[in-house]
């Protein structure tokens, strides 16, 4: 039996909503899908992880293809409104908030620690940005070896062109890719 554990990564207000610098143009439109996934998950008491990225106010921990940026345009700083998880899925009590200076969930983080203490099985991923952070977490996650399922329609890229390369990406080394109605009639 799976032991399933949901991630949804960076799904701030710097990266989700309109006027945002850093505004994923897919991000609004998954969040119907992610919050069927989450209700799921808080229905069938499985673990929920909220994945932000947050970084400190001197730009200190950004890393080096984006400092220039951070420099001109700070994003996701620790105590703003732009880090925070957007209203509609707020964490609940008993949910993890896991904080991340990179693109992968991975790096720097206790996710490792606390995925294998829960003993979980297999990881869910929902969120933003497919060819970023989705794609280097995932890949983290072969790597640790845990199986993945993407939730194709819960996830979402700059475009469609961009996003559908790296599904197909990520489907071409084994993770399995299903859309939100498929992956709750499978875990339920």
């Amino acid at each position: 039996m799976e032991h399933p554990a949901l991630l949804i990564i960076d799904m701030q207000n710097d990266f989700v909503r309109e006027g945002a610098m850093l505004r994923v143009a897919q991000a609004e439109n998954v969040i119907p899908k992610i919050r069927d996934v989450l209700a799921f998950f808080r229905m069938k008491n499985y673990p929920v992880f909220h994945v932000l990225r947050v970084h400190r106010s001197d730009g200190s921990d950004v890393e080096i293809t984006r400092k220039d940026l951070f420099n001109r345009h700070p994003f996701a700083v620790a105590g703003s409104a732009g880090a925070q998880e957007i209203d509609e899925i707020r964490p609940l009590p008993g949910e993890y908030v896991i904080e991340k200076a990179r693109m992968s969930a991975f790096i720097g983080t206790e996710l490792d620690l606390m995925l294998r203490t829960l003993g979980i099985t297999v990881l869910v991923i929902t969120g933003v940005q497919t060819p970023n952070c989705i794609r280097t977490t995932v890949f983290d996650a072969i790597a640790y070896n845990y199986p993945v399922i993407l939730v194709d329609d819960a996830t979402g890229a700059q475009s469609d062109e961009i996003h559908r390369a790296n599904v197909r990406d990520m489907a071409n080394i084994g993770v399995r890719v299903m859309d939100a109605q498929a992956l709750i009639g499978t875990l339920g």
